[in-house]
């Protein structure tokens, strides 16, 4: 392998000659070999800075022309947008586990911007500190560049993944109307209910948490940008935080401003700690809705067997023709991944020590596994499950028949003590409700059959 000589403040470095990335990216690499290849700075990160080179470029353009000149502007507009484009992925190596602050990732950028734009140029045009990185700090940039993917992610793909089981499930609300089954508490009997309602309490559920994502995106949007090293904006001109906000709003197609109280951007993470926590409420509802599922769709012959879940691959590598709940499974395993990364978030968020927190490169890390785990779950579920359900009426049916619980309503007849006798009389000789209540002479036939009818308990 050839190399070429870069530099930074402590001296030389060797880099690989045929790579963009310059003497602090090299050190950095050098420096963590730590979940190298596998535990990279996630590429929302990368091409959220991007975003935000571009933005503070122009900006910098309109308040500092003398320093940040047209051809400066239109070259590290041209870099960054290739990275935006996916050009330059592989210059990006610098893994998760590195300076807290997130500082070489930042770095990594401006190096590749800087020597890919000097490139554009064809001249040494561009200084990673000097220009690419004018009137900014690693202290506000990554915080920055985090708000943007955290929004972005969860706009773009969390949300539309959720709507889209919402809407699955009021279809099938729609579709199973009318149909009773047994209700159940405590994993046992309970009275009947009508399965459009169970799913109206799911369909709920997620709607809430849809309601809970969208209220955390205000928060998301306000950006760090313009506080530089510890808020108080040193070396960034007036009013290049507002203007900064402005042109990544203009670039990104969404709405975001500055925050107001930069002190606060730089060293607390409580936006990323409420957005993550919506995404967990969200998760933890999913999980329960697929275990839902997957208890109802249990046996096919001796477990509930109340639905049929399609059949999307063999279950077993012994049991010939063993189908089994994959897509549940999926749902639940990523939801208790998402837990886990909920209390990563939480802790990172608590070690805001002084005038920066340090433990921003895994909170968005962290935070954007979660994301983009429960939009390709949700995803997956929505299409390879949900949409497909199945009810077994004459299952259903049944067991609404067989279950004791039905007896509730006979308690406004003959009390609630009468009405356990009755249960409990049916349950132990293996008897219909109507044959322990006659043969305990509560009720008459006719009584009985007059006052009995589980389709109305609904």
């Amino acid at each position: 392998m050839e190399f070429r000589m870069e530099h930074d403040s402590m001296g030389e470095v060797r880099v690989p000659a045929d790579r963009l990335w310059g003497a602090q990216t090299q050190r950095s690499h050098d420096n963590f070999p730590i979940g190298r290849g596998k535990e990279t700075m996630p590429e929302e990160i990368i091409r959220a800075f991007a975003v935000l080179k571009q933005a503070a470029a122009v900006c910098n353009h309109a308040l500092r022309p003398e320093r940040m000149t047209r051809e400066k502007l239109d070259a590290i507009r041209a870099a960054a947008g290739e990275i935006l484009d996916g050009y330059h992925d592989a210059e990006f190596p610098l893994v998760v586990w590195q300076t807290g602050s997130g500082t070489q990732t930042n770095m990594n950028v401006n190096e590749v911007i800087a020597n890919r734009g000097n490139q554009i140029a064809g001249k040494k045009l561009l200084h990673p500190n000097d220009d690419v990185n004018m009137s900014q700090s690693s202290n506000d940039t990554f915080p920055t560049a985090m708000h943007i993917a955290a929004a972005e992610i969860l706009s773009r793909r969390v949300i539309p993944s959720l709507q889209k089981l919402i809407h699955a499930m009021a279809r099938k609300e729609t579709e199973f109307a009318g149909l009773l089954k047994c209700g159940r508490t405590h994993l046992q009997d309970a009275v009947p209910i009508l399965f459009s309602q169970e799913i109206s309490g799911w369909r709920a559920s997620l709607e809430r948490d849809l309601s809970m994502l969208e209220a955390s995106l205000p928060g998301l949007s306000l950006l760090a940008l313009g506080g530089t090293a510890v808020g108080t904006g040193l070396n960034a001109p007036t009013g290049f935080d507002e203007k900064v906000a402005e042109e990544i709003s203009r670039l990104t197609g969404m709405s975001f401003s500055s925050d107001p109280n930069k002190y606060h951007a730089l060293t607390s993470l409580d936006e990323m700690v409420f957005a993550h926590g919506a995404l967990k409420a969200a998760a933890m509802d999913l999980m329960k809705i697929a275990n839902d599922i997957r208890w109802l769709g249990s046996g096919p012959r001796t477990g509930l067997g109340e639905l049929i879940l399609p059949e999307n691959e063999p279950g077993s590598s012994i049991m010939p023709g063993k189908v089994n709940p994959t897509q549940c499974e999926q749902v639940t395993m990523v939801a208790a991944r998402i837990l886990g990364n909920d209390t990563t978030v939480s802790f990172a968020a608590s070690q805001g020590n002084f005038e920066l927190n340090v433990f921003l490169p895994v909170t968005a890390y962290s935070f954007l596994q979660s994301a983009r785990l429960f939009s390709e779950s949700t995803e997956s579920f929505t299409d390879r499950c949900f949409s497909g359900l199945q009810a077994r009426e004459d299952r259903m049916r049944e067991n609404v028949e067989k279950s004791l619980m039905t007896v509730t309503g006979l308690s406004p007849l003959v009390g609630y003590e009468n009405a356990a006798k009755i249960a409990q009389k049916a349950h132990r000789e293996n008897l219909t409700l109507k044959q322990a209540a006659l043969s305990l002479g509560l009720m008459t036939e006719e009584e009985f059959d007059r006052s009995f009818h589980p389709e109305k308990m609904v």
